[in-house]
């Protein structure tokens, strides 16, 4: 008698045969998955890991994080609570949605808390193993640190406002032309990339663009968007599911194309400085002078030079670009918001010359209107993932070693019981704020942090001063030239947007016009 272990009455093709033994086969590796995969790890004391969503075998979560991942992130964290787990692919992922926690583990245990997991695209085959924001907590990345804040730290930025101070100038005047006086409709996105651009240009390489023609603009922020469409922290499966990377793979040859065009691009800036060296001739101060400088006693070779300049170039363009970008296409539907910050500028700037750097403390209504802009459009939604390098127990939950920890920063900045009604914007929110970002960053009380754009602990973003500085330049002179309107039966789509890592808005236009006859005057146009 033979031994069945399907009814016979339900078998009744090999398809049907073939049908079973795949749904037998899921099942199986389904209860593998979930019982060997690491998610009932202990530890010694029997704590377990957070709890979290069930993913599926192999993939985990990847599924579930669609178009809108931060909608998804933001309904676990109410879910799980303010640490969560996750699974994308063979990783463990815990999200923190909490001020306190963040501070808790980022900052008071940055020791264990403040290393990087060397994700496959972004860290192995874009950044090489040299990236400044992709390399694990080692002596390379101190060394590359120690070198980007010789250009980073305040007194730095302190030397070259200057030339922060110019490209807003060149920006307004870009607008005012091109716009036609407000009379012909403009998409503002290149010229603050352009604003950006010339900015990180100068610092990096004492060089700038002489307009927003100049090809090194397009291609230097479509280097900048491919990076940021190529590196989603929770969309690219290549990182988790270690077959793909054994596999041929659309994403994985875009990473590498992308790799040779930043070293093509600004590794052969590198050379054509290192050559003007060599013939002495005159370069201006720079980083990439400081580093030939330096290569020989710090034991720096050329892609070290090369990550390091592009990684200085994408993280100083996307932050601050894209917040000028959501701050035009979000501030056209706010008229009452205009003229207010508009009467504010009128007394205290008044209309005969440009706001300055020195005019923030006196200006809090503007000061809020970029502190609020940040908090609803941040570029990161997610912070730059963190990695913990030994086990640690918090509060009765256990993270594992080599953990991916990650600042769920959507969730924090769209808290109702820190933000009351936190999808409107409201600049008002921030009124009473008068600390800079960079102070806001080492307040005691966590809860009291204006917005975590910039990240936390030690991993926390060098070029917070710089990007503050350019950010407020740029919005307080927009604002003083022009009263920013939408185009009738062109509006601008707030929902969407460019980008996995960091976020730019879709493509739109406002019309920009001068809001008297003065502008053009102080403008020099």
């Amino acid at each position: 008698m033979a031994l069945s272990v399907v009814p016979s009455d339900l078998v009744r093709s090999p398809t049907q045969i073939i049908v079973l033994l795949t749904a037998l086969l899921c099942a199986v590796v389904f209860i593998l998955y979930n019982t060997f995969s690491g998610r009932h790890l202990k530890d010694a004391n029997g704590n377990s890991i957070p709890a979290g969503p069930v993913g599926l075998p192999i993939l985990g979560s990847f599924p579930f994080l669609t178009h809108y991942p931060e909608l998804t992130l933001d309904y676990w964290a109410k879910k799980f609570g303010p640490l969560y787990s996750m699974w994308l692919g063979n990783q463990l992922f815990v999200v923190i949605s909490d001020p306190q926690i963040v501070k808790d583990l980022m900052v008071t245990q940055g020791s264990i808390f403040s290393s990087r997991k060397e994700m496959y695209l972004k860290s192995q085959i874009i950044f090489a193993g040299r990236g400044i924001t992709a390399t694990p907590y080692n002596d390379r990345w101190r060394k590359h640190r120690r070198l980007s804040t010789i250009w980073l730290n305040k007194p730095a930025v302190d030397s070259y406002t200057g030339t922060l101070d110019h490209e807003a100038l060149v920006l307004i005047q870009d607008l005012y032309r091109d716009g036609k006086q407000g009379r012909q409709p403009i998409n503002p996105q290149p010229y603050a990339g352009r604003c950006s651009l010339n900015n990180m240009l100068t610092i990096t390489f004492g060089t700038r663009t002489d307009s927003i023609a100049h090809p090194l603009v397009a291609q230097a922020l479509r280097l900048s968007r491919e990076f940021m469409n190529c590196t989603g922290p929770v969309s690219n499966m290549i990182d988790f599911v270690p077959i793909l990377q054994k596999l041929p793979h659309y994403t994985k040859t875009r990473a590498q194309k992308l790799h040779r065009d930043l070293v093509a691009t600004y590794g052969g800036m590198i050379n054509d400085i290192a050559d003007r060296m060599k013939r002495g001739e005159e370069v201006p101060d720079c980083l990439v002078k400081t580093l030939l400088l330096a290569q020989k006693e710090e034991e720096l070779d050329h892609l070290d030079m090369s990550i390091l300049c592009s990684a200085f170039m994408i993280g100083g363009v996307e932050t601050t670009a894209s917040i000028m970008q959501w701050f035009s296409a979000l501030i056209p539907a706010y008229p009452e918001i205009q003229a207010k910050a508009h009467e504010e500028l009128d007394r205290v700037v008044g209309r005969d010359r440009l706001p300055t750097v020195d005019d923030e403390k006196n200006m809090p209504y503007i000061h809020a209107i970029i502190k609020e802009v940040e908090r609803c459009h941040n570029p990161f939604w997610l912070g730059t993932p963190h990695v913990n390098t030994q086990d640690f127990t918090y509060h009765g939950q256990f993270i594992p070693k080599d953990t991916v920890v990650v600042l769920n920063t959507y969730t924090m900045h769209h808290d109702p019981q820190r933000h009351p009604d936190p999808h409107t914007f409201n600049p008002e929110r921030y009124i009473k704020d008068n600390t800079l970002q960079s102070e806001s960053a080492n307040l005691a009380n966590p809860y009291e942090r204006d917005h975590w754009m910039f990240g936390a602990g030690r991993r926390i973003c060098p070029g917070m001063w710089v990007a503050e500085r350019e950010v407020w330049l740029a919005i307080s002179r927009m604002l003083w030239a022009f009263k920013m309107e939408e185009i009738p039966g062109e509006p601008i789509d707030l929902k969407e947007y460019d980008g996995l890592s960091g976020r730019s808005p879709v493509p739109f236009r406002i019309r920009a016009i001068p809001r008297h006859a003065n502008v053009a005057k102080v403008l020099g146009v």
